[in-house]
């Protein structure tokens, strides 16, 4: 380390959520907005056609841009069956992705997720060893000094 430079202790690791499937997320309102992709392989699981999949399973999101997820009359997701995911194998990227990729201020009064600080998701959705989680949260912090991008040029 240069004079002058300190050493400065990340104590903001990230908090993953492990997923309790109390089915919390499926029974509170919002859309869950579906991709081209993803309307083809609900269809495939649902063995019907991507239009009879449309007709029956989505509608028109509220911005007119696209399609999402019906909702029961209760509120609830159109797949929640009981306290299962009728389509789990298939799910939207948008329910995989919570909590972790997005979820809501509050949140965690709902969802029964288990807190994992600490722990590092990779791409793939697998955990990561907490090394390498502590190199990606020292690496983006920025560099100052003479090993700065700025001067590497």
């Amino acid at each position: 380390m240069a004079p002058g430079q300190k050493f400065v202790q990340d104590t903001d690791m990230p908090t993953f959520y492990d997923c309790q499937r109390c089915t919390a997320c499926c029974r509170w309102p919002g859309q869950v907005r579906l991709s081209d992709a993803e309307i083809s392989r609900l269809a495939a699981f649902k063995k019907i056609s991507e239009s009879e999949f449309i007709q029956q399973f989505t509608r028109l999101r509220s911005d007119r841009r696209g399609l999402v997820l019906q909702d029961k009359p209760n509120g609830e997701c159109i797949f929640l069956d009981g306290n299962d995911c009728s389509v789990q194998p298939v799910k939207p990227q948008q329910c995989r992705d919570f909590p972790n990729r997005w979820n809501f201020p509050g949140f965690e009064k709902i969802c029964h997720a288990i807190p994992r600080e600490g722990a590092v998701h990779s791409a793939r959705g697998g955990r990561a060893p907490l090394f390498l989680g502590c190199m990606l949260a020292f690496f983006k912090k920025p560099i100052h000094g003479k090993n700065s991008p700025a001067n590497l040029r």
